[in-house]
This record gives C-alpha cells, structure tokens and sequence, in this order.
C-alpha cells in the first residue's frame, strides 16, 4: 500500500464514486431507500404461516385508508357525493377493492361496514381501499394521493367534511423517509464532531482527516452492500442507519488506531532527523511495521466483531439474519479500508504528520499513574465495579419485549397520530388482539367461536366469521383491555392454542408472532452464543497464547452487556428520561433491540478488549514483567481507548437522536455500553484482575502452548 499509495488512494476514489452512485440510484437503477421494507420481526412459525394465509387472500393487499370526519354518511348530500365517490374510487388503475358505508342502502351499518363507522362519534366514517401488492413504493404513493385528492374533491361542496390519508402505504412511506432523515443528520452530526476530535487528538487537520476520509469510503462500500443484499433477501428500514453508523465507528476506530501508530513507529525509526530529512524508506518501513502491529489488532478486532455479527444468522428470524450479514459485510468493509486506504493516505501524508514533534504517548502519564493507583488496591477495585455492574444490570430481570407498529414513528408524526386516532375511533379496523384461522366451514367456526372462544378468560367480543379463500375462515377474538403490562394477549393466544377445535386451526395476531418469535430466538440463544464464544476464545489464543484471557474476556462482556441491558430497560421500558431523550415508552424494549445490541456490543466491547491487550501482550513477549506489562500498555493505549469510546459515542449519537424509537434504542443502549466498557470495565476491571492473576493471565495447557509457540500468529 505504502509504494503504490497513489494507485491506491485513486482507485478508492473510483469504488466510492461507483457505490455511492449506485446505492442513491444516481445510475438510473433503484436507490437503496426505495427497496426498503417495514415489518414485524418473525419467525417460521404457525402464527406466521397464517398470517401468510391471510397476507395472500384475494381481498388483501397494501391498504389506503380515507377518512372523513365531519359529516354523517348518511346524510342526502353526503351519500350522494359517496356513492359517486365509490365508482370513482373503484375504477382507479390498480385498485382492487374499495370497502366504504356507501356500498349499504342509504350507508348503514350492517355486519359488513360496521366497522368503517366510528364507535364514539357519528359524523366520522372510513373507506378502505386495496391496491395490487406488486407495485413499487413510488407507484404506491401516486395511488394513495390520486385517491386522497379524489376524495377531498367529491366531498368539497360540503365545508364541514375533512379528509385525512393513512394506512400501510403511506405509514411504510414516513418509515423510509424518517429513515433517510435520521441517517442524514446522524452522519451530519457524527461526521464533523468526529473531525473535531481528532484535531485535538492529533493536533493537526491532515492527521485527523484521514481516518474521516476513510470513514467516507467505507460508508460507500457499506450503503453498496446493503444495496446488493436487498436483491437477495428483503431489508428491514432501521437495517441501514444501524450497520452503517457502526460500520462508520469502526472505520473511524481503526483509521485511529493505525495513524497513532503510524506516527510512533516514524518517530521510533527516525527518532533525532527532522521531520524534513525522513527519507521514502523511512516512510515505507513505518508503514510495514504498522499495519504488522496496529494493522494486525485491527484484522482479529473486526474478524471477532464479523464473528459477533455472524452469529446473528442462527437465528431463524429473517430481519436478524439481515442485520447480521449485512453487518457483516460492513465490517469488513471497514477492515479493507483500515488496511489499504488509511495506510496509503499515511503514506502521502508522510512527513506532514510528524511535523510536531510532540510525544503523543508518554511512559509516565494519566493512565500509568491509573495503572499502578489500581494495581495498588487491585482486589477493592474488582469488587467494587463488579457491584456496580450487577446493580446496573438488575432491571434486567423485569424486561418485556414488544413489537410496535406506529409507536416507532414520533409523535409529531402524522401517520402515528393518524393510527392513534383510529385506535381510539376505529378499533374494529385495527387487527384483533388474536386470530384463529380455520380450515373449516364458516358455521364450525361460528359455532366454535360461540361455545369455546366467547368463554376464555379476558374474551370481550368475537369478529363476525369472514371468509378468506375456498378453504380457510377466519375469526377476530378482541381482549379489550390487552396491553403489553398485564400479558392478558400472551395469555389469550395460549388458551386458544389449548383448547382447539377438532379441525385444523392456526392462532396468529401480533402476541401470537411476538410470542413465537420470542420462543425461537430463545431456544436458539446458546448455540449463537456457543459459535461467538468458541471462535472468540480460538481467535484471542492465537493472538495472546493465552486461554486465561479469553475467558476473562468473555466473563467481563456478558456482565458490560448485562449492565447496559438493565439501563436500557430501566430507560425505554420504565420510561425515564422520555423528556430529555425524546422518546415516548411503548411499554417495553423493542424486541429485535437485545439480539442486535448484544452482538453490536460485544463486538465494540472485544474492539477495546483487543487495543488494550495487544499491547501488553506486546510488552510482555518483549520481557516486561506483568505489573510493568499492564501499566505500559494502560498507558499506550489508554489514549486511543478513550479517544475511540469518545469517536464512538460521538457516532451512536447520531443513532440516539434519531426518531425512530428501535434506532434511538440501539443507539442510546450501545452508547451506555460503551461508556461501562471504556471506562469500568477496560481502565479498571481488567488492569485490576491482571493485577490479580499474575502470571496466570499467560496460562494456556501445555500442548496449547506449545501449539502457539509452533502456529500462533504474531507480528
């Protein structure tokens, strides 16, 4: 990279100008944001499969909903404009079936519209119109707004009627467009700070902006991959300001990382020329040595984070495997650019770079004395952060996961104020609190519904049996007062399961998927951990030599994460600080919110894990001894660690300030626990249990000593 740095720098140039362009459809392909999608998590699963019945019957599609408040649809001059307004509706290109009060005599309520009439008001009513599931999102908005504007115009002889738009279509619409806006302002904001703080890192600009141009490049590759990855599988729209805002952090981590060393390794070859008179082989040498030893921290770092994001794909829920690959691939991404680009721009930075002349990394400074203050009272320290963790993390034990629809939109939102509204108004409309789908006639299920459902417990009223193709029927059960902190839709999804009819039946509805999809990501929990696990210890052996501190590792992860879990619940679920993060509790933590904060955050944890230990590992095979070791390596590292935590936060900031509420969760969670990890945990925790352990931070069995003395890898 170094002697060709040029021919790199150029042809990083052109991927990035190819995948930016591709990724925004600036090639006349579609954009990433418009092959986006907005869906419950799931898993395979009898709720599933009949909501995939249901998904797939001739009367369901993409829905419009219309509502009119106002006016009484019964009134001569609105059923007048309403009847004319159902032709026209019906006959728009790619409407399949339009549901209003105007298809009954003189717009009454039968069986059949009740629904579309509000329950605590009279001079309000809905039509519901079906589009063809086909379309793209594009063609989609053009129809809903052909169909609002149609409406405001039958109905605008009469002053008092007011139109307003919701439904699936335009709710996926302000999903995808909160999307994009949370990413532009997230990397608008991560960006410039980010650039700031190195300036004070580096002292200088030319120092600082290489790890951002970096950062720019591997935003490029990482939007391209997720743009190629919703070719193959279907994206979730909070997929992309997740993977490529940490993707983003990691890029800026590892450019840190290698410049830091970069400019050590120049002053360690050329310690008494001036920064003029260091010649080309200088240049090229320090680069060698860098990327043999940050670069070599920086490769196991993003493979065990690759690892951490991998095991995502165990899970049999499609919107975790999809955060997991497409993670995946922006980390390594990231890596490809901490390895080619950033070294190839330190190259040309060269001498530029150490034109001050400064130490940045003193054997006697904050972090030794820190170092020996801990070493000191080694086992009060190990005790008392430990305490701190527990505690933290014991809110933990109360978690409850949903999965909300318009509760991730803010509350200015209009399509979230929209389905309040109808919450309140039309709860008829909305989906039942369970669903029993039957291969049955119409009068089994009826008669099924009357002796057996109407009895279970919580049971307030039973939809009319509808049909949904030539073998299946379908029958809504409501549990008025259901709500994610009594459990009573869990409880009712289970007495359903429990006391069947003879025929088949399915029990499907948003407690019955929640409840399957909890059930599976449980049950398949300890292999992904076992996989992340296994390959983390294999990997820091073959860095360390050591299986002592691999299993520390492991140990002090899981009691960070849990910490972070608990303070995450203690926030989003108990609803603190909602004024101050902007945020209203759904009652819970998101339920995809655990797995993709725990792999995310393992995977930074081991970021920090692996900057501290390669260099005392370093230090040690150099013949320091331990309590030197560790107080060398806190010291050398202990910069870059806080200086990374601070590049970090800077970025989940931009997660946590977003409106999304499952993005502003990921990203205050994973903030929180960056701030345990580089703080507790790295600058005191671990020095202290090395403190601790003495020589047995180096035990590994005898033949896997010898192994690693044969095979490890080493720089």
């Amino acid at each position: 990279m170094a002697r060709r740095a040029r021919i790199v720098v150029i042809a990083w140039l052109i991927i990035a100008a190819l995948c930016y362009g591709g990724a925004t459809g600036a090639f006349g392909t579609p954009s990433l944001f418009t092959r986006l999608h907005q869906a419950e998590p799931f898993v395979p699963s009898e709720s599933h499969d009949a909501a995939d019945i249901l998904a797939h019957a001739p009367d369901a599609g993409p829905s419009i909903l219309l509502r009119v408040d106002g006016v009484r649809a019964q009134d001569p001059a609105v059923l007048t404009a309403g009847k004319d307004l159902q032709q026209k509706l019906a006959a728009t290109p790619d409407v399949h079936l339009v549901r209003s009060p105007f298809l009954a005599p003189q717009a009454a309520k039968t069986p059949q519209t009740a629904a579309l009439f509000a329950q605590n008001r009279e001079d309000s009513f809905l039509i519901v119109a079906t589009i063809k599931d086909d379309l793209p999102q594009s063609r989609r908005m053009d129809i809903a707004r052909d169909l609002e504007n149609t409406t405001k115009t039958a109905f605008s002889s009469i002053p008092a009627a007011q139109v307003s738009l919701g439904g699936s279509v335009t709710f996926l619409h302000d999903i995808t467009a909160q999307i994009q806006r949370d990413l532009a302002i997230g990397e608008g904001l991560a960006l410039p700070l980010s650039l700031v703080v190195m300036v004070f890192v580096f002292g200088g600009f030319l120092a600082a902006g290489i790890p951002i141009i970096g950062a720019l490049a591997a935003i490029a590759g990482g939007l391209a991959s997720l743009w190629g990855f919703s070719y193959v599988t279907e994206l979730d729209a909070t997929v992309v300001n997740i993977t490529t805002l940490l993707g983003l952090a990691l890029c800026i981590d590892y450019g840190l990382l290698i410049v830091s060393r970069y400019r050590e390794e120049i002053r360690r070859i050329a310690p008494d020329v001036a920064h003029d008179d260091i010649d080309h082989d200088h240049l090229v040498e320090a680069a060698a040595h860098t990327v043999a030893t940050a670069g070599r921290t920086v490769l196991f770092s993003a493979v065990i984070v690759a690892i951490s994001l991998a095991g995502l794909t165990v899970f049999p829920a499609p919107v975790i495997r999809a955060v997991g690959l497409a993670g995946v691939t922006v980390v390594l991404v990231a890596l490809v650019v901490a390895l080619t680009l950033v070294p190839a721009l330190c190259m040309l930075g060269g001498r530029r770079l150490v034109r001050r002349r400064t130490d940045d990394s003193p054997d006697d400074g904050m972090f030794a004395r820190l170092a020996r203050a801990v070493g000191k009272s080694f086992i009060a320290v190990v005790v008392v952060t430990t305490a701190v963790l527990l505690a933290a993390a014991w809110p933990l034990m109360s978690m409850r996961q949903v999965s909300s629809s318009s509760d991730l939109l803010p509350a200015e939102n209009t399509q979230r104020q929209f389905f309040d509204a109808l919450g309140r108004d039309y709860p008829l409309v909305l989906e039942p609190t369970a669903v029993v789908l039957a291969r049955a006639t119409p009068e089994q299920l009826t008669a099924y519904g009357a002796e057996t459902v109407a009895k279970l417990p919580g049971v307030t009223s039973i939809d009319p049996v509808r049909r949904v193709d030539d073998q299946h029927v379908a029958l809504g059960v409501r549990a008025k007062d259901a709500n994610v902190d009594n459990g009573q839709g869990r409880r009712l999804v289970e007495e359903l399961r429990a006391h069947r009819p003879a025929y088949q039946t399915w029990v499907s509805g948003g407690d019955a998927r929640l409840l399957d999809y909890l059930e599976a990501i449980e049950s398949r929990a300890p292999l992904a951990a076992g996989i992340v696990a296994l390959a983390t210890i294999i990997l820091m052996f073959l860095m360390t030599g050591s299986l002592a501190l691999p299993i520390k590792a492991l140990l002090f992860n899981v009691l960070s994460l849990g910490a972070s879990l608990g303070i995450l619940t203690w926030i989003f679920q108990g609803g603190h600080l909602e004024s101050m993060l902007g945020f209203t509790s759904a009652g819970g933590v998101e339920s995809v919110t655990p797995v993709i904060m725990l792999a995310f955050g393992f995977g930074l944890a081991m970021d920090y894990e692996l900057f501290l230990l390669s260099r005392v590992v370093e230090l040690h095979e150099q013949g320091y001894d331990d309590a030197r070791a560790v107080e060398l390596g806190v010291q050398r590292s202990g910069r870059i660690i806080t200086s990374a935590a601070l590049l970090i936060l800077i970025v989940l900031a931009g997660l946590g300030i977003a409106k999304m509420l499952i993005v502003k969760q990921i990203g205050i969670g994973l903030a929180v626990s960056v701030v345990l990890d580089a703080t507790l945990v790295r600058m005191l925790l671990v020095p202290a249990t090395m403190h601790l352990l003495g020589r047995w931070n180096w035990w590994a069995p005898a033949p896997m000593r010898r192994w690693y003395e044969r095979h490890g890898i080493t720089h």
